[in-house]
């Protein structure tokens, strides 16, 4: 990988303090029970540039309410995180760009260099086609682009159409964009704001 900002350990910063964001926003809403959030914080060992992350990376931002009886679990929407993915949500994101347009040698350097298994890839590429593709929420956002993005061009036609600078700005700006479908306790409610001028 020949971005310099993939194993800058400020860029890993950058979208930790996001998160921290989006989970203030979230705790401050409180439950919708109405009842106070609490920190209750999942374990993460995400796979990846593990040498550049700090220990804001051994875990994931979440919240369980202090009501007795509701004890519901609340995990806000993620730019590090896609969900239940092991590897880090830029690798997820960039790889699965690269995938359309990556020459078998390519292909192979990187599954060896990020210890991606090639089964692996080709799920990624399943779940950008199928599962976020089809999900309710790409269903609705897709109107915004204009020629509309074909699923077999995820996510590499999305990260190409948003503005920015370089590939991190576009980068920061396609996570947060698709921050909602990290999370199935928020996933609608909240708008992701990020600025890569801040990077």
């Amino acid at each position: 990988m020949c971005h310099a900002f993939l194993t800058d350990a400020r860029f890993y910063q950058f979208l930790f303090r996001i998160d921290q964001s989006i989970a203030e926003e979230v705790q401050a809403a409180g439950c919708r029970c109405g009842g106070v959030l609490h920190s209750a914080c999942y374990p993460r060992k995400p796979r990846g540039f593990r040498s550049v992350l700090d220990k804001s990376y051994e875990y994931r931002l979440s919240f369980c309410c202090a009501t007795e009886g509701c004890r519901r679990r609340t995990t806000p929407p993620s730019v590090r995180f896609l969900g239940r993915k092991v590897y880090l949500g830029v690798l997820v994101v960039l790889i699965s760009a690269l995938e359309g347009g990556v020459s078998p040698t390519r292909r192979r350097q990187l599954v060896d260099t990020l210890d991606v298994p090639a089964q692996t890839l080709w799920r990624w590429q399943q779940w950008w086609r199928e599962v976020f593709a089809e999900g309710p929420w790409w269903r609705m956002e897709r109107a915004q682009f204009i020629p509309p993005i074909a699923a077999k061009g995820l996510p590499g036609e999305l990260l190409a159409r948003l503005g920015g600078a370089d590939l991190s700005e576009r980068l920061v700006r396609l996570l947060g964009l698709i921050a909602p479908v990290t999370s199935t306790s928020r996933s609608s409610s909240l708008t992701v704001r990020t600025d890569p001028q801040n990077l």
